[in-house]
């Protein structure tokens, strides 16, 4: 079973702070899969493969869009967040899953998710050989106005995907464009391809039906993480929910309850290192053996 966790609009500090959390706990086997759906305020992300020439934005020009910088430890290069964008860091225990499947196998899992969430709203999406995210097939054709049909040439990107893993645990993950404003990737070279566009759910339904909500997106990427990942998906109403069931550190251990109260979350964390310092193209350390990045 996986839980669900829809908390609509997080900060990314705070978001960074929950995951690695969580991941601690479900290293512990404290808690189970948890699947978490937000939105983040505008931010721009560098993952352990960012190039800085794909920041195309200067210091002053991000803080007058109110757009955050960060250094992340996930895979991949550079990307942005924010509003109307359904952002989904699924915190699994890839040694739960039988057969037990890889890092591969895991962010292939998790496009055909979303090509199934995006293909139940019309939107015939693919993979693309040797790219890792989602995008609308080229040449594919869609319906438009008023009864005519619209042919898509270049095939756009609608959904990102970086990924860490540190001892089988999962996190990090997708960033699926739902109504976001495209015009904030014109800061970055969006995961540092320059000759594919990107787009949106609504840019990609324009004409010829309504969006869903963001929280109809949560609920239809959920059922499909559960069909591909085949577990069943416990939507909770709260994160509290999760931290009460969390488990004992040590369920063999003579401690009472009253001696292991679950586990609280402290926020916000310590703010990753400014901009500056990530423009000085600082060697990134390379992630231990027992970690894997992926994007």
């Amino acid at each position: 079973m996986i839980s669900v966790l829809h908390l609509g609009s997080l900060d990314y500090a705070t978001a960074l702070n929950l995951q690695k959390s969580l991941v601690d706990l479900r290293k512990q086997n404290r808690i189970s899969d948890v699947l978490l759906l937000l939105e983040h305020p505008p931010v721009i992300t560098l993952g352990r493969n960012a190039s800085q020439k794909n920041l195309l934005a200067s210091s002053e020009l991000l803080r007058q869009k109110g757009v955050e910088l960060f250094e992340s430890d996930r895979g991949g290069d550079v990307t942005f967040h924010g509003p109307g964008q359904l952002v989904g860091y699924p915190i699994f225990d890839l040694r739960g899953f039988s057969p037990r499947i890889g890092a591969v196998e895991f962010v292939r899992r998790m496009e055909e998710a979303l090509i199934r969430t995006c293909a139940d709203l019309g939107i015939a999406c693919e993979r693309i050989c040797g790219l890792t995210g989602v995008w609308t097939q080229a040449g594919s054709p869609r319906p438009g106005a008023a009864g005519s049909t619209l042919l898509t040439f270049d095939a756009k990107k609608i959904a990102a995907i970086g990924v860490r893993i540190s001892r089988s645990v999962t996190s990090h993950g997708f960033a699926l464009n739902v109504t976001t404003d495209l015009d904030y990737f014109k800061l970055i070279v969006p995961c540092g391809i320059s000759d594919r566009p990107v787009t949106s759910i609504a840019q990609e339904l324009a004409g010829r039906r309504s969006v869903p909500t963001m929280e109809q997106m949560a609920h239809a990427v959920s059922l499909n993480f559960g069909r591909v990942f085949e577990r069943q998906m416990l939507w909770l109403e709260s994160l509290d929910s999760l931290l009460v069931s969390a488990q004992p550190l040590d369920s063999t251990s003579s401690e009472t309850p009253h001696d292991n109260p679950s586990p609280t979350i402290g926020v916000p964390l310590q703010v990753p290192r400014p901009l500056r310092e990530l423009r000085r193209e600082q060697k990134k350390p390379r992630p231990s053996d027992d970690e894997i990045t992926f994007a």
